[in-house]
Formats: structure tokens, sequence, C-alpha cells
């Protein structure tokens, strides 16, 4: 077999569409993604280094209180936590289209343990400096799944501040993603 596959099936292709399928936007927070502006940060803020994890726990507890909760119940659902990898979150939405509809508005709320970046408060011995350093583990992120008149399907990840043992804090909650899924339908 040669040629293209657009060729080989030339007999039974009625027409070729090429367009995106998805389109990925990140937003980030430049001060504070990396542990320099991160302890420069929390410095300007008067927070110790030490205290950062209590500090960021009132983060994931904002984002937990004042956004992932009050937009399902305004929305009548119910945040579906997903505990493994090998369960797809997009399965699981398509689910929920069958059973809601393809209408505007908030589809679904999931939660998901995921790893992402996080800081480690640090005394340095021998400079006599307290930074925190990069470190990794694992913190919930939310995903609000909704669909746009526009742009159709589109999902909205969050992750929060979370903690792997003491003195852990997290730095991937400065990149939030959208990905949109244009004009194509979850089946």
């Amino acid at each position: 077999m040669t040629g293209s596959l657009t060729e080989r099936y030339e007999d039974r292709i009625a027409g070729v569409l090429s367009c995106y399928d998805r389109v990925v936007v990140t937003g980030t927070l430049p001060t504070v993604c990396y542990a320099a502006g991160m302890t420069k940060f929390l410095y300007a803020i008067g927070v110790r280094i030490f205290d950062y994890p209590q500090f960021a726990s009132t983060l994931r507890d904002r984002v937990r209180e004042r956004a992932a909760y009050p937009l399902a119940a305004q929305a009548g659902i119910t945040i579906e936590h997903i505990a493994k990898s090998h369960i797809r979150k997009e399965a699981v939405v398509a689910e929920v289209l069958k059973r809601r509809g393809e209408h505007p508005g908030l589809v679904h709320v999931i939660s998901a343990m995921e790893a992402c970046g996080a800081y480690q408060p640090w005394h340095d011995k021998q400079t006599q400096k307290t930074f925190v350093r990069p470190d990794s583990g694992k913190c919930l992120h939310y995903y609000f799944y909704f669909i746009d008149a526009e742009l159709g399907l589109v999902y909205l990840r969050v992750p929060t501040p979370a903690f792997a043992g003491a003195g852990y804090g997290h730095r991937s909650a400065c990149n939030s993603t959208a990905t949109v899924t244009a004009g194509w339908r979850v089946d």
C-alpha cells in the first residue's frame, strides 16, 4: 500500500475537513510560578517561609468554598471525584451530556488528585537564607466542564494548593488551563 490515507480511500471519501479539534489556553501568574518569585512574594506580603503551607491551605479552601461548591450547587450538580487514573474524564462528561443535553451552561465538575509542581520551605544552613525550593507532589484539581453557545464543550482545569507531608506547598496553582473543544461533541 502506497500513498496517503486519503489517496488510498478516495473512492469512499466525500470530502476532507481540515481544522483544529481543540485549542488549549494556559494562564499563568508569572511572579509566583518559580521558587525565587514565590519566595519574594511571601516576604513582600509578610508570610514566613515555613508558614507557607498554612497560607496555601487558605487559598485551597477558598477555591473549594467560593468556586467549586457554589458553582456546582447553582447548576444543581454534585462534584464527582475521580480517584482512578484509568477513568477518562471525557467519557464521564459524555455520559452526563447524554442525560443533560447540550444546552449552554455548566455541565459537570470533576475533582481529581494529580501530579503537580510544589514548593518546599527550606533553610540553607550555610547561607543562613530561608526560601522555598521546587518539589513535586499531588494536588486536587477541579475540572469545570461547560457548554458555550459559540465554542461548544469547554473545560477549565483549576489546580488547588496541596501539601505532601509537613512543610510542602504548591506551585501549580499559578497555572490554569482552559481547553476548548471547538465544534466537536464528545461521543
